[in-house]
């Protein structure tokens, strides 16, 4: 039996999942990304128990415990009053009911645990992927230098901005929120006594479109904060620029003292826009399918991004397992429909979920999506 050969375009939290978790199950895996080298970009990762229990199996569970913080609760307060309106029990709780805790931590590092579970030379930095073509067995990648590459299977993990989704399907428009996103990072001596600072906590606003949420980072030395303010146009989908910390300040006076200090802790602040699609009817074509933001892009109200590319990535690989080179044709497209199958609608409904924003505001169950094993789920 011969093992596939498979082209995975994006080295992001969803490819180097993939990218582990078919090395497991004994397929050849090549990543490609378009960034010339590793930087240590970003913030926040948010790891709720579902994703945690996955990335346990990859191989890098004990890394993440290690590094990143395990907030303590995870709490809903009116933005305007203070009123506990939630509080689900996490850290140990989580782990004894869910198998993993929650755990916070700095995307870079998350993703450098990821990297040092692939050979160094199964990723190649500074590829871009411009587009994919199907064969009669399998899919060709061609990068922007028009060089091309053949693989039995492709897996676009290419994020919001996918070349692959554009080439299977055409290119998008999604449409934009009317949110603007903001993050900030700051040292947790600045609110050294504040109630509940190694929590979760989310203040929710009088309107969809204003909420804080705050959670520990880096074993709870850093602290980062998250906030969104309505704006009426924004251009730049995925785009991150300076953000201005005074009028964010402002948009927020009339919240609760406390959410306020956290605003004031913050020395500047990124921003982003928030823009939806609605869910796929389809993911895979041929030998080539999605995963992650490519396939399910979604707002981050219910901070399950990330999650999802991880569980989409698990379940892939067990889709794949067993399938071989010398029976690749009817094999390879029964697999990427079972995945898809598995996959599509718990993404579409977080998708749909996270848009309307309003998960954990006065309930405290969160089984449907921390209960989740991509590892024993049944495949279709």
């Amino acid at each position: 039996m011969s093992n596939l050969s498979i082209g995975i375009c994006g080295a992001g939290m969803g490819g180097l999942a993939a990218a582990i978790a078919l090395r497991q199950a004994g397929h050849a895996v090549r990543v490609f990304e378009r960034t010339p080298r590793f930087n240590r970009v970003g913030a926040d990762i948010n790891l709720t128990p579902n994703a945690v229990f996955a990335l346990d199996k990859l191989g890098v569970g004990a890394y993440l415990r290690k590094s990143a913080a395990r907030p303590t609760f995870r709490i809903s307060r009116d933005g305007i009053t203070g009123e506990e309106t939630s509080r689900l029990p996490m850290s140990s709780a989580a782990e004894a009911k869910y198998g993993a805790p929650q755990l916070t931590i700095h995307r870079a590092d998350l993703l450098s645990a990821m990297q040092d579970q692939v050979p160094a030379g199964c990723i190649e930095l500074g590829r871009a992927v411009h587009g994919v073509s199907l064969r009669d067995h399998g899919a060709t990648i061609r990068f922007a230098d028009d060089v091309e590459a053949d693989f039995d299977v492709v897996i676009g993990a290419d994020g919001i901005h996918s070349a692959v989704r554009s080439a299977l399907w055409g290119a998008d428009t999604p449409a934009f929120t009317g949110i603007v996103s903001y993050r900030g990072v700051f040292p947790r001596e600045r609110v050294e006594g504040m109630a509940d600072i190694d929590a979760f906590t989310k203040w929710w606003g009088d309107t969809g479109d204003r909420q804080i949420v705050v959670f520990p980072l880096t074993q709870g030395k850093e602290i980062f904060v998250f906030a969104t303010t309505p704006e009426e146009a924004w251009s730049a989908e995925g785009w991150t620029l300076p953000g201005d910390i005074e009028a964010l300040r402002a948009a927020y006076s009339d919240f609760h003292p406390q959410a306020r200090a956290l605003l004031d802790a913050c020395d500047s602040v990124t921003a982003s826009a928030l823009f939806v699609r609605e869910p796929m009817a389809q993911w895979a074509r041929g030998a080539v399918t999605l995963l992650g933001d490519a396939a399910h892009p979604m707002v981050p109200f219910m901070a399950q991004g990330a999650c999802m590319a991880i569980e989409d990535a698990v379940v892939l690989a067990r889709a794949l397992t067993g399938v071989s080179r010398d029976a690749r044709g009817g094999q390879i497209g029964e697999a990427l429909r079972r995945y898809e199958a598995e996959r599509k609608p718990r993404t579409a409904e977080i998708q749909r979920s996270s848009l309307a924003n309003d998960w954990l505001k006065t309930g405290s169950n969160a089984d449907w999506v921390y209960a989740y094993d991509a590892w024993t789920v049944a495949l279709p």
